[in-house]
């Protein structure tokens, strides 16, 4: 198999997914010929992040590797919602400013994405940042007729949008029953929404033209998506819980203002689940993604969340991850295997196992290519290396080095994509090691052998870790 470069990967690979908004599998073509511009909902920043964020964040992160490794050119954007009501409640429980609030956690989300590999967006636009664009939006629908005033209020009047409803396949008789819209005095329509809100007593606000107040939830969204992507954008991403009312206001608002479809696909991801319910702050049955990350390695996360198709639900349990931890262990133990047998290996050039490598390759890249399929794809990641073993297995010394090669390059692309390292070493992190050794030193100390516990103070010294001896126990600092 000769080297394929990311030009001709891309000539001949065509990228097939559901859309939310045709309800059926589409060939993706982009607005822009060979760019990708993908806009993902992201945290209302009032607590830490949890497993249900995790699996939007890392199933759009390993969309757009894909994408890239296809050899698109990505514009990835992903907001902040900083001005909410559950942030000005959190804010008044807590006793601290909105803007505090948000900002810790925002800080607290960036190392959790971090934790998981989760490559950085090309933009994180905040709400706060953007108020006089907001403005500027909601002013220019009122100018056309499909916002009006209200009582300090601005409202979009849904009625005057021909196309709502598109998304969620509703209509709006069967909406006015259980649309989740807020109720407001002025309004015209029970389903019209709050574009601009009037500003409570003691609540965040902002002096603008359209009055003393703050944007409603959608609007916020479309402004910062058409800022950073244009009035067109190709895909629009999130869970399968924001299909109404939030990307369904947000395709009425956007194409009322440009008379342009708003977004060509919309992606959206089933939610995790607890023992077949809905994990949710407001239900109390979530995990942080910083708890989680105590008990597991980053990329048995990923390898769960990826291993079940995503537009699934994903039921959550201790036994879900710790069968993830065994499978990921199973592919790190081949990639030894290969190590191995490639060093003991004749350096000849072969047919055999490349055959395979092509035939695996085609496959897993069939599975991800139709509809993100990314269990078919960890399957036939298994089939190969399986066969990969048994090859290993029948030629021993007399394997081929080159093949052997290819072969862990493929299994290193296929962890590329799906943001899965499959070689990190096994054994305790340094660390990890530093800790027991310092710990080891306290108990030496205790039972007075100061010799030894000297000797390990002044060994880890010279590799440039000082442990420092206080009233409140032994701090470790790396010197720089």
């Amino acid at each position: 198999m000769g080297s394929m470069t990311k030009i001709s990967e891309k000539a001949m690979r065509k990228v097939r997914f559901y859309n939310t908004l045709s309800r059926k599998k589409e060939v993706f073509k982009p607005v822009e010929e060979g760019k990708v511009k993908i806009y993902v909902c992201g945290i209302t920043s009032y607590d830490y992040a949890h497993l249900g964020h995790a699996r939007s964040y890392v199933f759009f992160d390993f969309v757009r590797r894909l994408f890239e490794h296809l050899g698109y050119s990505v514009v990835y954007v992903q907001n902040f919602t900083d001005v909410d009501d559950k942030i000005i409640e959190r804010a008044k429980e807590l006793g601290v400013s909105e803007e505090e609030l948000a900002e810790k956690f925002i800080l607290e989300y960036f190392k959790d994405a971090d934790a998981l590999g989760i490559r950085r967006a090309s933009h994180y636009p905040r709400v706060t940042e953007h108020i006089g664009d907001i403005v500027d939006f909601i002013k220019k629908l009122i100018e056309k007729g499909y916002a009006y005033k209200a009582n300090g209020n601005v409202y979009f009047s849904v009625k005057k949008f021909k196309g709502y409803g598109k998304l969620s396949k509703q209509n709006i008789n069967e909406m006015l029953a259980g649309a989740r819209v807020e109720a407001g005095e002025g309004k015209r329509n029970e389903l019209d929404f709050a574009l601009w809100k009037k500003a409570k007593q003691g609540e965040i606000a902002w002096e603008t033209e359209l009055g003393k107040g703050r944007p409603g939830w959608h609007i916020e969204c479309s402004t910062m998506a058409m800022k950073y992507l244009g009035e067109s954008i190709d895909i629009h991403g999130g869970g399968m819980d924001l299909i109404f009312p939030h990307h369904e206001n947000e395709i009425a608002q956007s194409e009322a203002l440009t008379g342009k479809p708003f977004a060509r696909y919309f992606i959206h991801h089933a939610l995790i689940t607890v023992r077949g319910e809905k994990m949710s702050k407001s239900l109390g049955n979530f995990i942080t993604i910083r708890e989680l990350l105590e008990k597991y390695d980053k990329n048995v996360i990923r390898y769960f969340l990826l291993f079940s198709h995503y537009r699934k639900p994903l039921d959550y349990s201790d036994e879900a991850l710790e069968n993830a931890k065994a499978a990921l262990e199973r592919i790190r133990n081949a990639v030894s295997e290969i190590k191995e047998a490639m060093q003991s290996a004749e350096k000849l050039n072969g047919s055999e196992l490349r055959e395979k490598i092509e035939r695996s390759r085609e496959a897993f890249f069939n599975a991800i290519c139709d509809d993100f399929n990314t269990p078919q794809a960890i399957s036939e990641l298994f089939n190969f290396i399986r066969e990969v073993n048994k090859y290993i297995s029948e030629k021993k010394e007399r394997a081929g080095y080159s093949e052997l090669y290819e072969a862990l390059n493929f299994i290193r692309e296929a962890g590329s994509i799906l943001g899965i390292d499959f070689e990190e070493e096994k054994g305790i992190k340094e660390e990890e090691l530093v800790k027991i050794l310092a710990e080891v030193r306290e108990m030496l100390r205790e039972n007075k052998n100061y010799e030894l516990a000297d000797y390990i103070r002044e060994r880890l010294r010279k590799a440039g870790i000082i442990l420092e001896d206080t009233e409140k126990g032994t701090k470790i600092r790396i010197r720089e």
